[in-house]
């Protein structure tokens, strides 16, 4: 899965859209393998420039097309009641992260094949728009791949990318959990024997036994030679393995804790500083008192409007403290990413980065009221209870 941390890009409709880190290391390497393939598909010279913008252009709309895969997910599970907080791009693809799991098969069903049915529509569109323009002889010709096969840039990278998400949805459907395909057969399981838990020990078993091929088929390659694809498939097959068990052990945590909500492990009477304190105020009173990191910031009438965190306040000059207000330095978290509902079951915190950086978050009524504080250590204790008391 990705690293923690995660380049913010931009926020939609709610959901941030981040890049891990290793995606850039993914993103210049297929940019330098790409100018390879279109260097040898045009018959063009070492020094040309085409080359490359045209591996550019690819690289950019492959990542773009895995984001609207991702997209497809992050849709049909709002629309099942399923909040995604974000969407991160990252060295295999990208990750959609569900503030919970699916409720019932149909639901689980229909959020795994969301993905695949926007990567083929890319994948038709593609291919439609290559033949629309070229004509389908000297679509297919593109598609083949040959070195000086005598088409244009512009075809030849619509070509690319009509067999690159053809690839894509492939792979995906390949019955691995968590791949779709393998979300896909938990699903299927899950209707079939009417119980979650052991829909998703199938899924995951499945998973494992395919990360297992894949690895052996690394090192079938590394063996003949192909040092490049051995080590890239093995280490799919690495990931895929730990992926799935942990995605095993996370259904059984959310079992585990099925009904337990944010309102009844929070500390229901939390410290917050009103909008019209000064940010003197807020250091004196507040942080050197309590000697907490952060602190919730409300109105009048108790809505939350975001956080203060103790070096914004201390980035404040001297002489402006006593005139400016908390409410001009707070992080007012457009996303909603920094807080949580009251109602919200526990197992949405399972995971979440920003509960792993602040320590704790904020919890809000349906009117957005604060209502509480949880802490990382609350769902910690009651996880260990959970799983304790079984």
């Amino acid at each position: 899965m990705p690293a923690r941390g995660a380049l913010t890009l931009f926020v939609i409709r709610g959901i941030r859209v981040g890049v891990d880190y290793s995606w850039f290391l993914v993103l210049f390497l297929v940019i330098i393998w790409l100018s390879g393939f279109y260097r040898d598909v045009l018959g063009a010279s070492d020094d040309a420039a085409e080359p490359y913008l045209l591996a550019v252009v690819s690289a950019l709309a492959f990542f773009g097309s895995i984001l609207l895969h991702e997209l497809g997910h992050a849709l049909v599970a709002n629309r099942r009641g399923i909040r995604i907080s974000e969407i991160t791009l990252w060295l295999f693809g990208g990750v959609a992260r569900m503030d919970r799991d699916s409720d019932t098969p149909g639901t689980e069903f229909r959020i795994a094949v969301a993905g695949p049915l926007v990567t083929l529509a890319i994948a038709v569109v593609c291919a439609a728009v290559g033949i629309a323009v070229a004509g389908a002889d000297e679509f297919w010709t593109a598609m083949r791949v040959e070195e000086d096969a005598d088409v244009s840039g512009a075809l030849a990278v619509v070509a690319w990318l009509t067999f690159i998400n053809a690839l894509v949805l492939i792979f995906n459907l390949i019955p691995a959990f968590p791949l779709d395909g393998g979300r896909i057969a938990r699903a299927i399981a899950w209707r079939l024997t009417g119980d979650r838990r052991r829909a998703t020990r199938f899924a995951g078993t499945l998973g494992q036994g395919f990360s297992y091929a894949f690895i052996g088929l690394g090192v079938l390659l590394l063996i003949s030679g192909d040092v490049i694809g051995g080590i890239w498939l093995g280490l799919i097959g690495f990931i895929l393995a730990q992926s799935a068990r942990g995605h095993v052990l996370q259904s059984e945590f959310s079992r585990r804790i099925e009904g337990i909500r944010v309102a009844d492990v929070m500390d229901t009477d939390p410290v917050a500083i009103p909008e019209d304190a000064s940010v003197e105020r807020a250091l004196d009173e507040y942080f050197l008192r309590y000697r907490w990191p952060w602190f919730p910031v409300v109105d009048a009438a108790h809505q939350l409007l975001g956080l203060i965190e103790r070096p914004a306040a201390d980035s404040v000059p001297e002489p402006s403290r006593s005139s400016q207000t908390v409410a001009q330095v707070i992080d007012v978290d457009p996303a909603g990413t920094l807080r949580v509902s009251a109602d919200a079951p526990l197992e949405s915190l399972l995971g979440n980065p920003q509960l792993r950086r602040l320590g704790a978050l904020p919890a809000v009524d349906a009117e957005g009221r604060l209502r509480g504080v949880i802490t990382a250590e609350q769902v910690g204790r009651a996880l260990r209870d959970a799983l304790g008391g079984t």
